[in-house]
């Protein structure tokens, strides 16, 4: 399994805490000392399996959109976007909980335009206010069939967002885009004209869900 490399020293972490818990155990002939290890070591084995970040191969195309996370679609809804779309967008908010794979991913092909980090709150990632409230960073994209915006935005024990791409880079469909620790969401802002192909509740696979379609 491959692993991010945000959750190296997690991992690490984590597996060295269990080692001393149980060596601690060991030398205190267990008894109530075995409980200690035994409620770290699923921790230490989660930790892992959330930095996972697994090989996506979904459909790709200059008409598509695909999905930037995992997780569920909780708000679909028609917004004004001053920072990049400067206009009317379509805004498609997808929640990521602690056990939804957390490497984010580009939606199309295009050139990274605008990039802005705001500090913020840390309320649930599920309500709409933490699209304005919460601590996020936004991704503006000029694509091969016009502008998009992707918001990371931090939740309510998320504590760090990691974003790749910097003004100017050529992105590629389906790569890496980032990484949130912990639960978080992403908003996507397209265009109206694009046709959304989820529904809200709808599980999203990052890098293979067709998140919308741009007019042919």
């Amino acid at each position: 399994m491959r692993i991010a490399p945000e959750g190296h020293p997690f991992v690490i972490a984590g597996f060295t805490a269990l080692v001393v818990l149980l060596g601690l155990a060991w030398i205190m002939e267990f008894g109530i000392w075995w409980t200690l290890p035994a409620v770290w070591a699923p921790v230490a084995f989660w930790i892992p399996w959330f930095f996972r970040d697994p090989d996506r191969r979904g459909p790709r195309g200059e008409s598509l959109i695909v999905a930037p996370a995992d997780g569920r679609v909780v708000a679909i809804s028609d917004v004004e976007e001053p920072e990049f779309m400067q206009g009317p967008a379509r805004k498609i908010s997808i929640f990521m909980n602690v056990f939804n794979v957390h490497v984010n991913r580009h939606p199309v092909d295009g050139v990274v335009r605008y990039r802005h980090y705001r500090a913020g709150k840390f309320i649930n990632a599920t309500l709409d206010k933490a699209s304005t409230d919460n601590e996020q960073c936004s991704i503006g994209v000029d694509g091969r069939k016009g502008k998009l915006l992707v918001r990371q935005i931090a939740g309510l024990v998320a504590r760090r967002i990691v974003t790749d791409p910097d003004v100017g880079d050529q992105i590629r469909q389906g790569e890496r885009l980032g990484l949130i620790r912990f639960g978080s969401r992403l908003d996507t802002f397209v265009p109206l004209e694009a046709e959304v192909r989820v529904g809200l509740g709808e599980k999203t696979l990052a890098g293979i869900t067709v998140l919308a379609e741009w007019p042919t």
